[in-house]
């Protein structure tokens, strides 16, 4: 599992080259960024949320779900605590600890490594943290106590995807053939798309300057190395046999600085620069400490 992991890592650096190329070029423009980030949310990544719950109702992938849905919000909490601690007078570094990056770099790890079915493990993890970071996120960022409104979190296009994943899953349905061949299609976009969109990141940013500057690697530090083992003491106490659950929840907990954090600093008028720069710096330090954190996990476990 550990070369597999580490193969995809590499393979997914490889595509965020091709997306730092192509914005070098001008073959991708800010605005041709924009368009990628809305195909990313609003259609890529709810494809492969629902082609997840295309698994079989069972009592131990019920028990798993549920368990799942307790560790994620459990690991979500602890992981805001230990970044407010860290980063009380920093917004931008609050966030970008707080939160990591399930959906764009999760997932493909979990199924490469794991299976495509593993994917609905972190349904929970994935719901909650998109709903804390369009509240307690934006609240951060915004040094303002009022949070978005509970009906524009539900018409997030994540939250209605793991909604129609549920009913699928619990109701034992499954989608007609043309339907399901075509969101296995796009959910397929997710991965190339995600990292074309690190990699454009990447190009706006100045390097020399960003690889001087000590506030990222200590981000860095908190969201891939501290964090992933809080959350992996927590996930020791479920049983043995959701081993891959827990490795699911603990990809997505030791997952890098998630690319929401640029997009809410730029919606917010924040340090949008400083925020890339944190997805950068941590998704370059995750090639090594995310299979270093998984070996440590199956060897503990």
């Amino acid at each position: 599992m550990i070369v597999t992991l580490f193969t995809q890592v590499l393979i997914m650096f490889l595509l965020a080259g091709v997306g730092y190329v192509m914005y070098y070029c001008g073959k991708i423009s800010n605005e041709g960024s924009k368009s990628l980030g809305n195909i990313l949310i609003c259609v890529s990544l709810p494809c492969v949320i629902i082609n997840g719950f295309q698994v079989e109702k069972t009592a131990e992938t019920m028990a798993g779900l549920l368990l799942s849905a307790v560790a994620a919000g459990i690991v979500l909490f602890l992981s805001i605590v230990i970044a407010r601690l860290f980063f009380r007078k920093d917004a931008i570094a609050s966030f970008a600890g707080a939160f990591s990056n399930p959906g764009f770099f999760g997932i493909p790890l979990i199924v490469a490594a794991l299976s495509q079915g593993d994917v609905f493990y972190i349904a929970a993890f994935i719901a909650f943290l998109n709903m804390l970071q369009w509240t307690y996120g934006v609240a951060i960022m915004t040094n303002e106590k009022k949070s978005l409104s509970i009906k524009a979190v539900l018409k997030a296009p994540s939250i209605i995807a793991i909604i129609i994943g549920m009913v699928l899953f619990l109701t034992g349905m499954r989608l007609p053939f043309v339907a399901s061949r075509c969101i296995e299609f796009i959910a397929d976009l997710n991965t190339p798309l995600a990292m074309f969109s690190i990699g454009v990141y990447l190009a706006q940013t100045d390097v020399g300057q960003m690889l001087k500057r000590k506030s990222l690697y200590f981000i860095s530090v908190i969201r891939l190395v501290l964090i992933p083992l809080v959350a992996m003491g927590v996930l020791c106490i479920l049983p043995e046999q959701y081993q891959e659950m827990k490795l699911a929840v603990l990809i997505a907990a030791a997952c890098p600085v998630g690319s929401n954090v640029a997009v809410y600093a730029q919606l917010h008028n924040c340090d949008y620069t400083y925020a890339v720069q944190s997805v950068v710096i941590s998704t370059a330090l995750s090639v090594v400490t995310l299979p270093v954190i998984i070996q440590l996990a199956m060897m503990v476990w």
